[in-house]
């Protein structure tokens, strides 16, 4: 199984691992800071041993990678692993930006029911059962978001449970939620929130979630 530096170290940009297998174009890896599509949020770009990362999957508590056509990886190899980072911090930013808001979404519409989610670099999205335009709550969400992230709280991210590889992040004061995404290390690095609303059905209702540069 791959150790998952992505988790304890977010913020690393490089790291030199080992190939562990190869299959055609699917690689595996001994260590990574490739984070693979899971739980909404899109997966890192950037290169193993130089050739560039078409898709990473989970596979069961494995990654696979498929690389571009031609490469010469082998098993053993010693290689270099790098992320687009730029990209990955949008993602942090706004996978944070989107759990705080969900949790003031469930804190003050009650019963209200989460149907999906997606993290991607220009924005995150909340789909939800709602039956009422939710944009009416979006003053009220947006001030008690600008308050958690200009109190620049820590962010602690950690095992739940180690063996099964079940995480999660918590803020002391606000929320413990479980989630095996990647996570920056202080409130106030999300920047400014503004939502949108779009109806995307009758009794369905969707959070845009933008951040600021």
């Amino acid at each position: 199984m791959v150790e998952k530096v992505f988790w304890t170290t977010p913020y690393l940009t490089k790291l030199d691992t080992h190939i562990a297998s190869v299959n055609g174009n699917d690689i595996t890896v001994e260590r990574t800071i490739f984070y693979a599509f899971s739980g909404g949020q899109e997966s890192d770009t950037g290169l193993i041993g130089g050739y560039s990362v078409h898709q990473a999957k989970k596979d069961g508590h494995e990654i696979i990678y498929t690389v571009e056509e031609g490469h010469d990886l082998k098993v053993g190899d010693q290689v270099t692993m790098t992320i687009d980072w730029d990209r990955r911090y949008r993602l942090m930013r706004l996978h944070f930006a989107a759990e705080v808001v969900l949790e003031l979404a469930y804190k003050h519409l009650k019963s209200i029911e989460k149907t999906g989610a997606h993290i991607a670099q220009d924005k995150a999205r909340i789909d939800f059962v709602w039956h009422e335009n939710i944009s009416k709550s979006f003053s009220l969400i947006e001030k008690e978001s600008r308050e958690i992230i200009v109190a620049n709280l820590d962010i602690i991210s950690d095992f739940s449970h180690e063996g099964n590889g079940r995480r999660y992040w918590e803020v002391k004061g606000f929320s413990k939620v479980p989630c095996g995404g990647t996570h920056l290390k202080k409130t106030g690095e999300v920047g400014e929130i503004k939502l949108k609303r779009n109806n995307i059905g009758r009794g369905k209702e969707r959070i845009e979630i933008y951040v600021s540069e």
